[in-house]
């Protein structure tokens, strides 16, 4: 059988067919190869160059190799943060002809590290916690959408900062399945499996020496269960409110937006005796501010990212002579009376995109802003202005904290301390 490259983007198969397809994939040459941090995985799995990009791959049987492939492009598809799948090869011999296992390429997630590179250096219990509620966050999501994992793992997540949290994205969906809707069931045995995971991964790490004393194992794992069932009620529970308190339902609404989620739909009903009123969330969208970002800016973020970019977008526009209430208007209405074009967010957006935004990161070192994503590293520079005003009891504004952060803090960011 010749050599086979599955792929939707007409561009992949030419960019992939420079690898050693010939050679196992642990004999590969490290020209070839890209030395990043690796997860634990029961298959070989490598890093390589493929043109501008570095992709992962991993050997594995074809039927799961293929069925894997359309499970990651259906979870593309529902918007669910996972590794973006880009080919199948098939029909790879050796040098003698003998058959080789067909591999699965991702791209790789720019930014992201395995769990296992994150403890090389003991972190503090707040980080690890950070790491289990972005955990939680993405099996909740997963379930919300009908996939049921089959295999929750540190292992198989990957994490990406997020604005002094993490983003946690799936990397192994083998063994997942999609439904209409997960029943109690169903969430629960991936629940009970990612406890039973976790804790033997913290087991792990507890044997070799990189997990802080404070935390057990055991404990600390099945608290995955308990972060989930919290956020999982919270999105999904029946909230009932006095007729006279409808404004409660718009509250709730707003709660779920602060949590990251989107209300798509609603059953609101009245009791018959009128008393009370009844709201379910019937679909909830994970992504509300990144959507929100990207439909005003553009920039295409993770969750508390785009959160804090808005807020430091809305403090910018309050400042704006063409936004303040009462300023003059600039230009003439827009259509059937319209505000003056100059006076929309969109507008306003964009020039904070191309005047704020923009020149701030740029004012960092190219060697710091390459080891970081460029919302990642304004979120840290907006950290460096609050700490520098705290200390100095007044806003030193972001020019001023721009120029501190490169003075002492890129030093130390380039040198790796």
């Amino acid at each position: 059988m010749a050599l086979q490259i599955s792929a939707t983007n007409p561009e992949h198969p030419t960019l992939l067919l420079d690898l050693p397809w010939h050679l196992p994939l642990q004999e590969w040459p490290d020209s070839y190869l890209v030395p990043l941090p690796r997860g634990l995985s029961r298959h070989v799995v490598r890093y390589a160059r493929a043109g501008t990009e570095v992709v992962a791959v991993k050997e594995l049987a074809e039927r799961p190799a293929l069925r894997e492939y359309e499970m990651l492009r259906t979870l593309d598809r529902m918007g669910i943060p996972a590794v973006d799948p880009l080919a199948v090869v098939t029909g790879r011999t050796d040098a003698d002809q003998q058959p080789l296992e067909p591999v699965l390429i991702t791209r790789h997630l720019r930014g992201s590290q395995p769990y296992r590179s994150m403890f090389e250096t003991t972190l503090r219990p707040s980080t690890v916690h950070r790491l289990m509620d972005a955990l939680a966050v993405l099996l909740v999501r997963l379930h919300l959408a009908g996939f049921a994992w089959g295999d929750c793992s540190l292992s198989n997540t990957l994490f990406r900062r997020d604005a002094g949290a993490y983003a946690a994205y799936l990397v192994d969906a083998e063994t997942g399945e999609v439904h209409p809707s997960l029943s109690a069931g169903q969430r629960e045995y991936d629940i009970e499996l990612a406890q039973v995971n976790i804790s033997g991964e913290m087991l792990d790490l507890e044997a070799a020496g990189a997990l802080h004393p404070s935390l057990d194992p055991i404990t600390f794992g099945t608290e995955i269960g308990r972060r989930y069932g919290e956020l999982w009620n919270e999105l999904t529970r029946v909230s009932v409110y006095p007729t006279g308190k409808r404004h409660y339902i718009e509250r709730r609404i707003r709660r779920l937006n602060d949590l990251g989620f989107d209300v798509a739909e609603m059953q609101i009903g009245q009791a018959s005796n009128g008393d009370t009123v009844t709201f379910v969330p019937k679909v909830v969208d994970a992504g509300h501010h990144q959507r929100q970002l990207l439909r005003l800016t553009g920039l295409d973020t993770e969750e508390n990212q785009a959160r804090r970019l808005l807020g430091d977008l809305e403090s910018w526009m309050a400042t704006q002579e063409d936004h303040v209430s009462g300023a003059p208007s600039q230009g003439p209405p827009g259509p059937d009376g319209e505000a003056p074009v100059g006076t929309r967010p969109e507008v306003l957006a964009h020039r904070w995109v191309r005047e704020v935004f923009r020149p701030t990161v740029r004012a960092v070192p190219e060697g710091i802003r390459s080891a970081l994503d460029p919302a990642e590293l304004y979120h840290e520079l907006l950290e460096h202005r609050w700490y520098l005003s705290q200390r100095a009891q007044h806003d030193v504004g972001l020019d001023a904290a721009v120029r501190d952060y490169v003075r002492t803090v890129a030093p130390h960011r380039a040198t790796g301390a």
